[in-house]
């Protein structure tokens, strides 16, 4: 086994055992927060104008947690469903969205064949990996999506790492990293994404005092001119 894979072990692990604890405070603390948050629900709304077609196919709320994001997207007319490696978080997601698909697996490793994804979000899900681990996860987001195929990726923007002990009224361990946006999309053209649009947003009351600044991306998979024997991608 190689040091990342056993650094990306740990992780999942670590953030698997920490979620299944808090995954009923998380969700009632969370449950309303998109309400108060115009430009995040903006930028989902925009995400859905691009994917949703009469050809679009199904899209991955990757790390969905709770469900609140995959039903925001269902509700603007996706075919959403959700990934979590926490299964204390997709049994909450399930009994709190009965109509919605969940399922158990892990963002480096999907279960998906190529290509199969006509759009990804990945909601603050990445915030607990580190550095080292993004371009592995970045490149299985590139493969199971389609070509055309977009990702919403929101995260923490800065340069630190903060580890959490106490979450939610419970006990935890987990580390949380902060990752400038120039690396961020840096790793996404990396993995072969065309990056389409950025947003950082400054910190306000609702974010608490050590939050720092917030990132979105919005990031393409590139469609090959057909024709074209040097592969040329638009």
């Amino acid at each position: 086994m190689t040091d990342a894979s056993e650094t990306a072990e740990a992780t999942e692990a670590a953030t698997r055992a920490s979620y299944d604890t808090v995954a009923a405070a998380y969700e009632q603390l969370l449950r309303a927060e998109l309400d108060a948050r115009p430009l995040e629900r903006a930028l989902l709304a925009a995400f859905a104008e691009l994917v949703r077609g009469p050809e679009s196919g199904p899209v991955a709320d990757l790390g969905c947690g709770p469900g609140r994001i995959t039903a925001h997207l269902a509700a603007l007319g996706l075919d959403a469903y959700g990934i979590d490696l926490s299964p204390g978080m997709i049994a909450v997601a399930r009994e709190r969205h009965p109509h919605l698909r969940f399922e158990e697996g892990t963002m480096g490793a999907l279960a998906l064949g190529d290509g199969k994804l006509s759009g990804a979000v990945a909601w603050y899900s990445t915030v607990h990996m580190g550095p080292e681990l993004l371009p592995g996860v970045f490149a299985e987001i590139h493969r199971v999506l389609a070509p055309g195929g977009r990702l919403l990726l929101a995260y923490k923007a800065g340069e630190r790492v903060r580890h959490l002990d106490h979450a939610y009224g419970h006990p935890l361990s987990l580390d949380v990293y902060w990752v400038p946006p120039g690396e961020v999309e840096g790793l996404l053209r990396a993995a072969g994404f065309a990056v389409e649009a950025r947003v950082t947003r400054r910190p306000d009351a609702g974010d608490g005092p050590r939050a720092g600044e917030q990132g979105f991306v919005l990031a393409r998979k590139p469609v090959a001119v057909a024709g074209s024997e040097a592969g040329v991608l638009s």
